[in-house]
């Protein structure tokens, strides 16, 4: 454990209860310290940064109002979460967060009672907070509930559905929207604190009340009354706050107001939280607030490595010769050649355009790629509509976030036979972030999508490859490439080439084993190739590139040549690539092949390296050996036994 700082309030904070014992005006150096000690802390280890920062101030506020853990705070994807942990137990752990065994990078429920609903992936609180409160009431529990959502988590479709339904339920829960892509006009704020205030207030809130009570009783008279009222006041707020759009849902509105004023954002929580019906606090916050290399960074700083506190620049050191370039960088880059190739190409991407490596062509290309914010469902039928038109959408969106797109590229894309394509980037497991982003499902869901071609690239330059067939080639419906996370292999990148569709490459021939490889782990068979040739044991290798459709004819081939395959993929084991090179065998009545799946068990993979998680499910080079060693010597054990039994 690092050393802990000789902090005036922090270093005696160990929960929520003991900062409530507090006088509010310790409050500022109690933001100050949290966010000194996140600094300190994760400059070291890395971690998502900027949302943090932005948040300690609401999160300190947070837990002084509401009685945590009795009171429910459900944060919106976990990035802004990291000063939640610190004052929930977690400090001294803080120094672990996304290492192997270490604290989860987002909020996870068997870490904490205080971590009420787990989420890596946005726009869920609203819509988790609701379910709450509704199992609050149906119990007769007595309890708060507030969903903090923002860092651009306000755009996905899922959370406008869940406003939507409180506003029917009119049950009583608080939606914090903490907005830090705006900065307020000090005049307007402080014009707008004021009415906040007024309407926030108890006596307001009580005369609200009494007013729609007894104008209920005054037939068509009081409903003019209530009308005229309902008027003035929606007229007022409408001059005064920009919340008419969320109290058109059902929500009390009242903001925007200073997120970084701990003492008045007290107060306004202490208001708001005695109104029982839908409420609506709109903050405003500065992403990075506090550290200035993260102020003036223009995506302040979502996330870093280790890097030197006082700069802001990365520790990490040069290495000794050229890297080979990381497989998103390779796919931008691509993707600006095939635009100048084909005037109707486009890129697309859910707020993703620095992770995906659009960024690239829209410095290039600018009206040549669209940003739907984090809207994966949207980016998908938006692509599909495009489609129909003669443009040919790329969509580029890591694996885990495609998820959510599924009914989309089913009904909206797949159906129509649609040809989009799909770069899945971040395909396998994605390291540090951990169960909520590997991307270790997509083979298995898309294998079930009719018409869609599904394929995987053994390095950089065979993803280059099969973006250009994929967009001149595979033209009959929607093709899916799904790719890894992290650097290439170091292959020379060569002009771009057609590659025959439906067909793998044999890499190796050898006579005792055929190993089956998808994407990533062909250079982990190359690895392991290389073990088993040192004991002897002669391996054919198959890049089997295509998923789907499998290459029949090379697997008649090797069937008919060998007893014994063994498949490989960086993917969920259970109804994989493994599974459908099964359901041929049996189609084929191939019952004297044996056959050793390797693959992601059934169960959720945490954080870590992606060298130590691919050790721990078996997938590297040395574990792929040794595993179909011990698979050769059991089945040559089992044939021996049933020799000895004819005997």
């Amino acid at each position: 454990m690092p050393d802990i700082k000789n902090y005036k309030f922090l270093n005696d904070i160990n929960y929520p209860e003991d900062l409530r014992k507090l006088d509010i005006n310790d409050l500022p150096v109690v933001c100050d310290e949290v966010r000194d000690f996140m600094i300190d802390t994760i400059t070291k280890t890395g971690g998502h940064f900027g949302a943090g920062l932005g948040v300690v101030e609401l999160t300190v506020a947070l837990h002084y109002v509401y009685e945590t853990p009795i009171d429910k705070l459900i944060f919106d994807t976990g990035h802004q979460g990291y000063p939640h942990k610190i004052l929930t137990g977690r400090k001294d752990q803080l120094h672990t967060i996304r290492q192997y065994k270490g604290l989860s990078g987002f909020l996870k429920r068997s870490e904490s009672e205080y971590d009420v609903f787990g989420a890596g992936h946005a726009s869920t609180s609203i819509s988790a907070a609701l379910g709450v409160a509704t199992a609050r009431d149906l119990q007769g529990k007595n309890f708060k509930v507030a969903a903090i959502i923002g860092d651009g988590a306000m755009t996905g479709g899922l959370a406008f559905e869940a406003m939507n339904n409180c506003g029917v339920q009119k049950r009583d829960i608080t939606v914090i929207m903490n907005d830090n892509n705006i900065s307020i006009d000090p005049n307007v704020s402080a014009f707008s604190n004021y009415f906040n205030e007024i309407f926030a207030s108890p006596t307001v809130q009580k005369l609200r009340g009494e007013i729609w009570d007894l104008t209920g009783k005054l037939d068509s008279v009081g409903d003019r009354i209530r009308k005229l009222a309902a008027r003035i006041e929606g007229g007022m707020k409408t001059i005064m706050t920009p919340g008419m759009l969320f109290e058109a849902l059902g929500f009390d509105y009242f903001g925007p107001i200073n997120g970084h004023n701990v003492i008045k954002l007290v107060k306004m929580l202490r208001m708001i939280k005695e109104i029982k019906t839908p409420v609506l606090l709109h903050i405003i916050t500065e992403k990075g607030k506090g550290y200035a290399p993260a102020e003036s960074d223009y995506r302040r700083l979502h996330a870093i490595g280790k890097i030197d506190r006082d700069t802001g620049k990365s520790l990490a050191k040069a290495p000794d010769k050229p890297e080979p370039p990381l497989y998103y960088k390779v796919f931008g880059q691509t993707m600006v050649e095939l635009c100048r190739m084909n005037p109707y190409i486009v890129g697309v991407t859910a707020a993703m355009l620095d992770g995906t490596g659009l960024d690239i062509l829209e410095r290039e290309m600018p009206n040549r790629v669209f940003d739907v914010g984090i809207a994966e469902g949207h980016a998908v039928t938006f692509s599909s509509g495009m489609a129909t038109e003669g443009i040919i959408p790329v969509v580029a969106i890591y694996s885990t976030f495609l998820q959510r797109a599924f009914d989309h590229l089913t009904h909206d894309c797949s159906l129509q036979k649609l040809h989009v394509v799909f770069a899945i980037d971040r395909a396998g497991l994605v390291g540090e972030d951990g169960a909520t982003h590997h991307g270790v499902m997509d083979i298995v869901y898309l294998r079930a999508v009719p018409n869609m071609t599904l394929v995987a690239p053994k390095d950089e330059q065979e993803l280059r490859d099969m973006l250009y067939s994929a967009i001149f080639d595979y033209t009959h419906g929607p093709v899916a490439i799904r790719f890894p996370r992290g650097k290439g292999v170091g292959v020379q990148l060569e002009p771009m080439k057609s590659i025959p569709y439906g067909k793998w490459e044999k890499l190796k021939i050898g006579d005792d084993v055929a190993i089956l490889a998808v994407g990533n782990m062909v250079r982990e068979a190359m690895k392991a190739y290389e073990i088993l040739s040192e004991r002897n044991i002669s391996a054919t290798v198959i890049n089997s590139r295509f998923i789907k459709p499998l290459d029949y004819d090379c697997l008649e081939e090797v069937c008919n040549n060998f007893t014994t395959l063994i498949t490989i993929e960086e993917g969920q084991k259970m109804g994989g690539f493994g599974t459908a090179v099964l359901e041929f065998l049996a189609d084929k009545d191939y019952h004297h092949i044996r056959v050793l799946n390797l693959g992601i068990p059934d169960k959720f993979i945490e954080q870590g390296s992606q060298a130590e998680l691919l050790r721990e499910v078996g997938l590297d080079g040395q574990s792929i050996a040794d595993q179909i060693t011990s698979f050769l010597e059991i089945s040559q054990e089992k044939s021996i036994d049933k020799v000895l039994e004819l005997d």
